[in-house]
């Protein structure tokens, strides 16, 4: 069975662009369902972070109930349901729900969430300290060199990650 590797890259600067061009076409196309906006998280959303090449985005849905109507829209802008945390989330993967030919990353959830709030607060954390910021860099630059699968990585990451989100409040 071969290895699946992770690939973390520098920043592209590019990223935040892509992310616009995204949430443009998103914010038609959840407009039913919206209640938070629709955020750029994730490594790709901090300046100078090196990170895996996936765009990765939170919607806040009024109700994830009801949001499982937007699953045929989303269907027909290229995003795949790839289930992962559904008691709090829908997510999807674009344009394959393979992780290693995504170019986005997608969760509906409701906004206020503890996910929402996590995603944020996360990310809000590394862009205000460029020195935790570097700190994370290495580690999951180390971590892609060490893991074999992205469950690996993301779970070996988990620690830093609590560390934050603890700090945050």
């Amino acid at each position: 069975m071969p290895v699946e590797r992770i690939t973390v890259i520098r920043y592209n600067p590019l990223w935040p662009e892509l992310f616009a061009e995204e949430r443009s076409l998103l914010e038609q196309v959840l407009a039913p369902w919206l209640g938070g906006g629709v955020q750029h998280v994730g490594s790709t959303a901090v300046p100078g972070l090196a990170a895996k090449p996936l765009i990765d985005i939170i919607a806040g849905v009024r109700d994830l109930q009801e949001s499982r109507a937007a699953y045929e829209p989303l269907g027909e802008i290229g995003y795949v349901f790839a289930p992962h945390r559904p008691h709090e989330a829908h997510h999807f993967a674009k344009p394959s729900a393979n992780w290693r030919e995504r170019t986005h990353s997608l969760h509906l959830t409701e906004a206020g969430s503890a996910l929402w709030r996590e995603r944020l607060a996360f990310r809000d954390a590394l862009r205000a300290d460029p020195a935790l910021a570097a700190e994370y860099a290495e580690l999951k630059q180390r971590l892609a060199d060490q893991c074999e699968n992205g469950s690996d990585y993301a779970a070996r990451k988990r620690g830093f990650v609590e560390r934050v989100l603890i700090s945050a409040g």
